[in-house]
């Protein structure tokens, strides 16, 4: 067991360097749709009525008349400390100090939709597998239907006239000093958030609670007189997770790009509301900095699901070993 120990390490190392170029990657495609786009910085920084010198000298100013391969390079040397530069607009502040600020807000959102998601999509997902094709099993498998069907903007208007305009129990949006606990804020925006990533966990679970429960160990358990309970958390559960697993590094992505939409219609001061403004006013250095921000953020929480996967299945080990 000792020795495969370094390989296990080298395994999870091989796919932070897959992180890495996935990085870099994600830096090329942003910064090149800024080349190819219409314009450039210094003409959106110097409005409409500005002269050609005038624009001229905002791009030397920017180092913007320089050839991008070269721009490319030290924009890449100056994200790998995370100086993004500062924003073209406004009071141009430092990116840095902006995403240290915003991010903290929306890595709430993100990981408390995922972790209500995966309470309630794994829970239900058990409780329809045991009761298969009776009434439990019908109404979880239409309510998962819904949550997975419905998207974003239709639910968010609904929940909100009904539980902020109609009910008056939750505040409808964000303000800038808060009235009530910092939970009745969020509760609407993650509820929102969490529903799809929730109903499609249900689903999968209950898929793969439903292909275990049929195995040969199970049915070996059983007739071993193992409780029910012990039976489906121990040994139904523990093995059909893998999947469930699996799924929930993906629905983090959703939950990230979904927290842009819902910061908005929420006015909630995180970096997706900061994001859509950067992209509305073209201001690259902010775009560049919440994009790669939000990338290592999604590369992360994979890669913690790739140390998790053979830790909870011994089979997926040995194949890395």
């Amino acid at each position: 067991m000792p020795s495969a120990v370094p390989k296990v390490l080298r395994a999870v190392g091989l796919r932070s360097v897959y992180g890495l170029f996935s990085l870099i990657f994600i830096s090329l495609v942003v910064f090149l749709a800024d080349e190819v786009s219409p314009g450039d910085a210094a003409t959106v920084m110097a409005g409409e009525k500005a002269t050609l010198k005038q624009v001229e000298q905002l791009r030397e100013q920017y180092g913007l008349n320089r050839a991008w391969p070269i721009r490319y390079l030290e924009f890449l040397g100056r994200a790998a400390t995370l100086d993004f530069g500062k924003s073209y607009f406004g009071t141009k502040r430092n990116v840095r100090e902006m995403i240290i600020e915003k991010l903290p807000l929306t890595a709430m959102l993100a990981f408390t939709g995922i972790l209500i998601a995966i309470i309630v999509g794994i829970s239900l997902g058990t409780i329809a597998s045991i009761y298969r094709t009776r009434p439990p099993d019908t109404f979880i498998l239409i309510v998962s239907t819904l949550g997975v069907t419905v998207p974003t903007f239709v639910l968010a208007p609904t929940l909100v006239f009904i539980f902020a305009t109609k009910m008056n129990y939750l505040p409808p949006t964000w303000e800038v000093n808060l009235r009530a606990p910092l939970w009745m804020y969020l509760i609407l925006p993650v509820s929102i958030l969490a529903a799809r990533p929730a109903a499609l966990l249900t689903r999968v679970t209950r898929a793969s609670m439903i292909e275990t429960m049929q195995q040969e160990f199970i049915r070996t358990a059983i007739a071993k007189g193992v409780p029910p309970g012990r039976l489906v958390l121990r040994h139904a559960l523990r093995n059909a997770v893998l999947p469930v697993v699996t799924v929930i590094g993906t629905s983090f992505g959703f939950m990230l790009t979904g927290s842009f939409v819902l910061e908005t219609v929420f006015t909630i001061p995180g970096i997706g509301q900061e994001g859509i403004d950067a992209i509305l006013q073209g201001d690259m250095p902010r775009i560049q900095g919440i994009v790669l921000m939000t990338g290592l953020m999604f590369l992360l929480l994979n890669l913690l699901v790739d140390i998790l996967l053979p830790i909870l299945d011994p089979r997926i080990r040995e194949a890395q070993v």
